[in-house]
């Protein structure tokens, strides 16, 4: 094999990704499949490594994989405007800070709830009474995706 080549274990390592997610992400077309050798095996490259880090990050940082599906698509056009580029940032940090928002609101119900515990037993629980009331405070997470 060429040094500039490498199998699947040393591109999830070089990528920080694990082998199951390096074939997920070939198998829906947002990393490139690589060529193969002789006896059938994925040889990678450094950008093949490069596009990893890229979803990588792109994920860290809360994007859909279809999002970073059209910031690759993007990215491989260097000559355009970024201005789809700016807008898929700003729809991000949009819903990032909703998410920030909600998990305020999420801190602060919590919180109110662990200020009214006053100990003793489950059947006098302040909490589990709170969690098991249909008031208003707890009515806005029904039926919400789980923030984290």
């Amino acid at each position: 094999m060429p040094r500039d080549e490498f199998t699947i274990g040393h591109m999830a390592k070089a990528s920080g990704c694990n082998v199951q997610t390096v074939r997920y992400y070939e198998s829906i077309g947002i990393l490139p499949q690589p060529p193969r050798s002789h006896g059938n095996q994925r040889l990678y490259n450094q950008s093949h490594v490069n596009r990893a880090q890229f979803v990588r990050r792109s994920r860290d940082l809360g994007f859909s994989l279809d999002q970073i599906r059209a910031l690759l698509t993007l990215s491989d056009d260097p000559e355009r405007p970024c201005d789809e580029v700016d807008a898929l940032v700003l729809d991000q940090l949009k819903a990032v800070d909703e998410k920030i928002t909600q998990l305020q609101r999420f801190r602060d119900e919590l919180q109110r709830m662990s200020n009214v515990c006053k100990g003793g037993t489950v059947a006098n629980c302040q909490i589990i009474n709170t969690l098991a009331q249909t008031g208003e405070h707890v009515r806005p997470y029904c039926g919400k995706k789980n923030p984290a």
